[in-house]
């Protein structure tokens, strides 16, 4: 009785393991916002949906608009856009520059600068408009997402990995510490044993 409960436990873990792995996972991370001049920059935009959104029809527009100059309203231009099921590359100036990276199911709709120029320095902006079929009505959701984007000559240092290797240094130091410590402490407990074994000796 008890090898039957249990392998009836195992095979329910197992079942709800592989439920969690056939469902999709979104994660909404922010996208990076510095770029190096002369190489790729990818510009995430992610829009997770709910499960009972996967059937919407997702319509996808990314907008570009430089540097705003004192008393003049930036430029908004069209420069990317993704409907029918397939991403089209629109005129301006990023063409020839532009590629889809996101994903299948339309939950990431970023897309990848290609040699980045300092004239890509601006204000990137990604319209997710999702649309919803039902019986008597078709409700729609926008989201709208914005990356400023700063182009430098080099890559700049990374903190995290600054931060890592100094709290390796420091584990290092006190690993070093702790070691010395024990040391000094066998030293004394075996120089304390042979000193009463000298004298039960006498």
């Amino acid at each position: 009785m008890v090898t039957q409960t249990s392998v009836h436990l195992q095979t329910l873990v197992l079942l709800i393991f592989f439920v969690c792995l056939s469902q999709p996972v979104c994660v909404d991370v922010p996208s990076e916002t510095e770029a190096v001049l002369g190489k790729s920059m990818r510009l995430t935009c992610i829009s997770c949906m709910k499960r009972e959104e996967i059937k919407a029809k997702t319509f996808v527009d990314w907008f570009y608009m430089p540097e705003k100059e004192k008393d003049i309203p930036p430029n908004r231009t069209h420069i990317y856009e993704y409907k029918n099921n397939k991403p089209v590359e629109l005129d301006g100036p990023f063409k020839g520059r532009l590629t889809w990276n996101g994903s299948q199911d339309l939950q990431d709709v970023s897309i990848e600068i290609i040699n980045v120029t300092y004239n890509d320095t601006g204000v990137f902006e990604c319209n997710v408009l999702r649309k919803f079929e039902f019986d008597f009505f078709t409700p729609s959701v926008l989201v709208t997402k914005e990356i400023k984007l700063k182009v430098n000559a080099e890559a700049s240092p990374d903190v995290t990995a600054i931060y890592s290797e100094i709290m390796m240094y420091v584990l290092l130091v006190f690993l070093t510490f702790w070691l010395l410590v024990e040391m000094v402490y066998c030293y004394r407990k075996i120089s304390k044993s042979d000193e009463q074994a000298q004298d039960t000796a006498y």
